[in-house]
């Protein structure tokens, strides 16, 4: 009943969806300021930016996960970088989750990564204990600096000598 296949062009709609459902779960649905076009753009277009991974159930999409490569100079070896991962909500606790994240620890192997990696809001109490239990680690020193908008742009042309 449950597969877990890699996504294709015609699976843009419902992976932009599913980005949409995944921002309003975490009280950021304003956050999502892309297009499907895009979307359609950096995952198929001639230079693809990540990988995407659809959950199907009896042949209808209920979750996904949206992945890219890193690499880690202190392995000296590729990572994975898992950006979203999402099922709907009348699908969850099916093993859904579990079963994306299995199948990118497969994947992640195949590759010969030293890692696989993503971040958790510190709010979502239910996701933490779930990556636990798959076996990752909740990294309590490290935390996320993002540069983004007008600040970005500010950076860009900041002057590189003190």
């Amino acid at each position: 009943m449950l597969d877990i296949r890699a996504a294709t062009a015609a699976d843009v709609p419902t992976i932009f969806h599913f980005t949409q459902q995944l921002a309003i779960f975490e009280k950021l649905p304003e956050a999502v300021t892309g297009t499907a076009a895009q979307l359609a753009l950096d995952l198929f277009g001639p230079r693809p930016l990540a990988e995407v991974v659809l959950a199907t159930w009896a042949g209808e999409a209920v979750g996904f996960a949206l992945f890219f490569p890193t690499y880690s100079t202190f392995l000296t070896r590729p990572g994975l970088h898992l950006e979203d991962l999402f099922v709907l909500p009348d699908y969850r606790g099916r093993g859904i989750g579990r079963a994306l994240l299995t199948h990118l620890g497969a994947l992640a192997q195949a590759r010969g990564c030293g890692r696989l990696e993503w971040a958790v809001l510190d709010w979502n109490a239910g996701a933490i204990a779930f990556y636990e239990r798959m076996g990752a680690t909740v990294l309590p020193d490290w935390r996320i600096c993002r540069v983004e908008g007008e600040a970005l742009n500010q950076l860009a042309i900041a002057p590189s000598t003190p």
